[in-house]
């Protein structure tokens, strides 16, 4: 590559990152409001009127508010994801483990509800939205991929093999973790609880059988 050619690529590069960032920061300042409010009743510019963007603004850098909610919700479970994998590099006894995923699946319940009910309702758009259906299904093929890292070194720290599936494990864990949301958010003082002694409950199951 010439000189001029490399100059080029170099600045393409950093407008690149530049459109990315800006994404970024939109996208941030969007999900408060998608998250109260939800897919159905939330419009490109009543998410303008909720933030320091314009509505301009944003439709230069998303196309419409479909691309909008799946990178918000892509860019929200990506951080949710992550935020288990200290807990699988650090257990050291299956018991640890299964207290530690309970405790972060409780936080996460009650810090985050409103993010996790969007992506619920991003899950349930995808059943109508064939537009949703791709990102959709790639969120929940990361979620379940870090489901099946806990059950696994649950498993190696017991000394045993799962019991049931990767899709089977998630399934179990996530319909848990849907129905204590449920509960939560309908003011329920013994969601986070019961979601804590069942996510012990089915980490036991899925690897004793």
């Amino acid at each position: 590559m010439t000189k001029p050619a490399e100059r080029l690529d170099r600045i393409s590069r950093r407008q690149v990152d530049k459109f990315e960032e800006r994404r970024r920061l939109l996208a941030d300042g969007a999900l408060q409001t998608l998250a109260e409010r939800g897919y159905a009743r939330t419009s490109l510019r009543e998410i303008a009127q909720n933030t320091e963007f314009s509505h301009g603004t944003l439709h230069y850098y998303f196309r419409d508010k479909v691309e909008l909610i799946t990178y918000c919700v892509r860019q929200y479970k990506a951080h949710c994801v992550q935020r288990y994998d200290g807990i699988v590099d650090t257990a050291e006894i299956p018991e640890q483990l299964a207290h530690e995923f309970a405790e972060a699946m409780a936080g996460t319940l009650e810090e985050e509800a409103y993010m996790h009910r969007l992506w619920y309702d991003l899950r349930s758009q995808s059943l109508f939205e064939e537009s949703f259906r791709a990102d959709v299904a790639e969120i929940d093929d990361s979620l379940e991929r870090m489901i099946w890292r806990i059950v696994s070194r649950y498993a190696e720290l017991a000394g045993r093999e799962p019991s049931c599936s990767s899709p089977m494990a998630y399934a179990c864990l996530d319909g848990l973790f849907q129905q204590a949301l449920l509960k939560f958010l309908s003011g329920s003082e013994l969601a986070l609880d019961d979601l804590r002694t069942g996510v012990r409950h089915l980490l036991t199951a899925v690897v004793c059988g």
